[in-house]
């Protein structure tokens, strides 16, 4: 008779046999394409207690344990200003998961509430470098989000709608505040339905981004209130029905971009360029 198995060890089944097209294999994908991960490296895996981040954990605890490539993982969970019983769930899922998540406390929820100009750019910012100087005093030399291809979809969209411009999310980045840092995201190719569905399937739950904001657009009738981003994934959602493959072309374009085509284009180390400058 086999040995019965944990539950972390059964949800890590799932990912490798139920879901193995629609997470594992994309996950690898997009560690190879994008080269994520290097020898040597002491990798800061950035858990905020929702479903993307942890299931990132949970890639990476068994990545480890097969890798070719030799590096470490620091599993870092910061609390921004959680309530009790978030915290308490974020704790509950990582040792039902077995992830040995490390806690370290800042007060971001509470400055970023404060703030009438776009508070949730404020606080994407802040956690971002919160996230990156812990990192760094752990000996790390780079952190892992959990970005995954929707966000990657929506944030094109979002940026030609509302921001005039086409702007992608780079798989990643160099830090530019934080020297000899980097920012990965290793769930790039994963699509959020696949999971949403690995959860479901595993009858797990965890908490959203637990600020007054999120509550706000979820108590909302249509459920999108005054997120753009929930506007975005609802236009795309009914797109779909028509077009199903309309995210993975825009997903492409992003590796397809015809430059000849535009008539401007910007650059971080030179600006804006029109294409006058070289017509002649």
């Amino acid at each position: 008779m086999g040995r019965e198995l944990a539950y972390a060890q059964l949800v890590e089944r799932s990912i490798t046999k139920k879901y193995r097209k629609e997470i594992w294999s994309p996950f690898i994908t997009a560690i190879k394409r994008y080269e994520l991960i290097s020898e040597g490296d002491r990798i800061a895996v950035c858990i905020s207690g929702g479903k993307d981040s942890m299931l990132m954990a949970v890639l990476f605890k068994m990545l480890l344990r097969i890798s070719d490539v030799p590096f470490e993982a620091e599993y870092l969970v910061m609390d921004p200003g959680y309530s009790p019983a978030n915290r308490d769930q974020i704790e509950e899922n990582a040792g039902k998961l077995e992830i040995p998540a490390s806690f370290f406390e800042s007060g971001i929820f509470g400055v970023a509430e404060k703030s009438d100009e776009s508070p949730c750019y404020l606080c994407a910012r802040m956690r971002r470098g919160a996230l990156y100087a812990e990192a760094q005093k752990r000996g790390c030399n780079k952190i892992a989000l959990g970005h995954h291809f929707s966000d990657v979809i929506e944030t094109t969209v979002m940026s030609m709608f509302y921001s005039g411009q086409l702007q992608g999310m780079m798989p990643k980045l160099h830090s530019v505040n934080f020297e000899g840092m980097e920012l990965i995201r290793p769930l790039y190719c994963i699509n959020e339905d696949d999971i949403k569905a690995w959860v479901r399937y595993n009858d797990l739950e965890f908490i959203r981004c637990a600020c007054r904001f999120t509550e706000d657009r979820d108590a909302s009738p249509d459920g999108i209130g005054r997120s753009k981003r929930q506007e975005i994934k609802a236009l795309i959602h009914e797109l779909r029905k028509t077009n199903p493959y309309v995210e993975k072309n825009i997903f492409n374009s992003l590796h397809a971009v015809w430059i000849d085509t535009f008539p401007g284009y910007k650059t971080m180390e030179a600006g804006a360029h029109s294409f006058l400058e070289e017509y002649d």
